[in-house]
């Protein structure tokens, strides 16, 4: 192996590998969708309308919350607050020595879909694309899920894998709270 390769994987760079594919393929499919699909139209309906390819786009984050706030409160809080975040993540990545490898895989698939959805609020005149709309037939109020797209999918889905690791799986934090202290000689 040579030493560019050696010094990647010694500080856990291999990871982002995952966070580029999902930056690819969050933006190729965005561009299809915006190419193919009229603004607010569904073009694709799947399973007895259960799954929805649509074209609507959202100047805000999940559930389109802060969507009536100012346009500058908007760019500091959508834009500058989670590029900072991501640069932060990416810092812990690359420095952290306590991290697992699943822990790794999985941060960098946040940061892929985080980064994948700046792009958008950065480049795009109207802000994040989305294009998946599933029916949940009154689940938590909704008749369908707010739409998403690949990099929101890819954020939930490592988030959650992240924290049911953390919480079944990772034997430090285990250890940590089974552990039974230790008495104290008061001699």
């Amino acid at each position: 192996m040579n030493p560019t390769m050696k010094r990647f994987q010694k500080f856990h760079g291999t990871p982002f590998i995952l966070s580029i594919f999902l930056i690819i393929a969050d933006q190729v499919t965005k561009a299809w969708v915006v190419a193919t699909i009229p603004q607010g139209t569904v073009r694709y309906s799947f399973l007895s309308d259960f799954l929805w390819i649509c074209h609507v786009r959202n100047s805000a984050v999940g559930f389109s919350l802060g969507d009536s706030l100012p346009v500058i409160a908007k760019q500091i809080l959508f834009i500058v607050v989670p590029l900072l975040l991501m640069g932060v993540l990416v810092v812990f990545l690359i420095r952290s020595k306590e991290l697992s490898t699943f822990q790794r895989w999985m941060l960098a698939g946040i940061v892929g879909g985080g980064l994948g959805n700046l792009v958008d609020r950065i480049f795009r005149p109207e802000w994040v694309v989305d294009f998946v709309s599933v029916r949940v037939y009154g689940f938590l109020g909704f008749e369908r899920w707010p739409t998403f797209n690949v990099a929101d999918a890819s954020i939930v889905v490592t988030g959650i894998l992240l924290m049911i690791h953390l919480l079944f799986f990772d034997s430090r934090l285990h250890r940590k709270t089974t552990e039974t202290p230790k008495e104290v000689s008061h001699e």
